[in-house]
């Protein structure tokens, strides 16, 4: 199993600390609009601030393209820093990231001193992993500190390209956390281990089913990408998303299922519309009777119910995508009933990033989950059985 070493296995007192954080937060007008991540943070940068080291942030935001935009500075990142941290997080405002003002600062630093670097990709070679960003913010540490889970399945410079130039490079709170619940609950689950995958599309889930397949006693299919299979078992599904290019690995993935005796379960019912609008008439229908007019837009009653019970008895399980059009109200139900299902079971029970992690969140259930992953495409290719590169970078225990 992934056995990294973290925060708690160093000290690093007096030494430069360079920390890989996730600060790729919302803005309106300068304005921080959700602080999750800021605050999903702290716990690895008080740490570090305890131990006495000299902690230096870095962080990606937005997609500045390689070039200096004034929007996507972190400049408002530190200053909410300081307020959460009761604490000044003092601001390198270099556009080359890595400059005379970022260099000065850490050469003044005290122990327990906090400053906050210029957006990471603000440096084009941030994204191709070039070797002289990675080479300029390695000048600025002793110690690496990755704690960013929602780029780890990116190679760039400030994740994995600067562990090849500092010694010491181990994982933060929060990445521990993602490796040991995401990791391990799919690698070494409490059974029963039962999977739920949602979403619009198969073909972006494909690597996560076949994955899922080797390893889970239920296969729970909902969302948009239930149409597909739907249809390749032969139903009307009338104008709902199928990518015909997939109907063949349906019914493969189905196949796959019955072989090793997994549990596969597939909506039995469907709300359906004549269009994609939370304002014209819905109406359930059973297997067989959508028109070809309709299109499903989440799980039926009696699926939910299903769905609900196939988690009653498990220990484990992950989830990941919608089971509906969550975002419009008349398609909330499905994603809402599993949603509280997980909420009432003893068991360890993960959220899979992106959406679902917004739907729970969004409907009040984010307290009742044991782990809401913070990645949404890494958590993703954790649950493909893939390495993540930030992962690997880190030091072996």
């Amino acid at each position: 199993m992934l056995n990294k070493k973290s925060v708690d296995d160093i000290n690093v007192k007096g030494l430069r600390t360079l920390v890989r954080c996730d600060f790729n937060v919302p803005l309106q007008e300068g304005k921080i609009t959700d602080e999750n991540r800021l605050v999903a943070a702290l716990p690895t940068i008080k740490k570090l601030i305890a131990d006495g080291g000299k902690v230096i942030l870095c962080s990606h935001l937005g997609k500045p393209k390689g070039e200096p935009k004034p929007e996507l500075s972190l400049a408002p990142v530190a200053k909410r820093l300081s307020e959460l941290l009761n604490q000044e997080v003092k601001f390198a405002a270099d556009s080359e990231v890595v400059g005379p003002n970022a260099k000065a600062a850490v050469e003044a630093m005290k122990d327990g001193e906090v400053i906050l670097l210029e957006n990471t990709r603000y440096r084009a070679e941030e994204t191709k992993n070039g070797e002289a960003f990675s080479k300029d913010l390695a000048t600025l540490a002793d110690v690496f500190v990755n704690d960013a889970f929602g780029t780890a399945h990116r190679a760039h410079c400030s994740n994995v390209g600067v562990t090849q130039y500092v010694k010491t490079a181990v994982v933060g709170y929060l990445m521990q956390k993602e490796i040991d619940f995401l990791g391990n609950a799919v690698n070494n689950p409490v059974r029963p281990f039962v999977a739920i995958l949602g979403g619009s599309k198969v073909s972006s889930k494909i690597s996560v089913i076949n994955n899922l397949l080797d390893k889970v006693d239920t296969l729970i299919i909902g969302g948009g990408m239930a149409y597909t299979f739907m249809k390749a078992k032969g139903e009307e599904v009338g104008k709902s998303l199928v990518e015909a290019d997939y109907l063949d690995y349906a019914k493969e993935m189905m196949d796959k299922a019955k072989a090793k005796g997994v549990k596969m379960l597939i909506p039995v019912d469907s709300v359906v519309a004549k269009e994609f609008s939370n304002d014209v008439s819905f109406r359930t229908v059973e297997e067989g009777e959508m028109g070809a007019d309709e299109m499903g837009l989440d799980i039926g009653p009696k699926t939910q119910a299903l769905y609900a019970d196939a988690v009653k008895s498990a220990k484990t399980v992950v989830w990941n995508g919608p089971m509906g059009v969550f975002e419009m109200s008349n398609y909330a139900a499905g994603t809402i009933a599993v949603a509280k299902a997980l909420a009432e079971i003893d068991a360890t029970t993960i959220i899979g990033g992106g959406d679902s992690a917004a739907a729970v969140n969004i409907l009040g259930f984010g307290d009742k989950m044991t782990h809401i992953s913070t990645g949404g495409g890494a958590s993703l290719e954790f649950l493909e059985g893939k390495e993540l590169p930030g992962v690997v970078a880190a030091n072996d225990k």
